[in-house]
């Protein structure tokens, strides 16, 4: 299964490790990633893969909400079929 997680918020060091180690250590893969930043905001857009039998994915949105806001970001993780069923046209 695949999500989708953004973040935004005010740029800092180490925003883009600490997203990746949080998934990581829960288990999920990084499979595309694009970032901006906009003079001192930070954007990212992170395409992730993960077992959905391994992983408990609401375990992973809690870490990344730990994640933001420790760097104080927001970070949102959306779900594929959702975010699918949103731009279904």
């Amino acid at each position: 299964m695949k999500a989708i997680i953004t973040v935004i918020g005010k740029d800092t060091v180490g925003i883009l490790a600490k997203v990746s180690a949080t998934c990581a250590a829960d288990g999920a893969n990084i499979v595309e990633v694009t970032q901006s930043v906009l003079q001192d905001m930070f954007a990212m857009v992170m395409l992730i893969e993960f077992n959905e039998e391994k992983i408990d994915f609401e375990k992973l949105r809690t870490d990344l909400d730990a994640v933001g806001e420790a760097t104080a970001t927001k970070i949102h993780v959306m779900h594929e079929d959702i975010f699918n069923s949103m731009h279904r046209i």
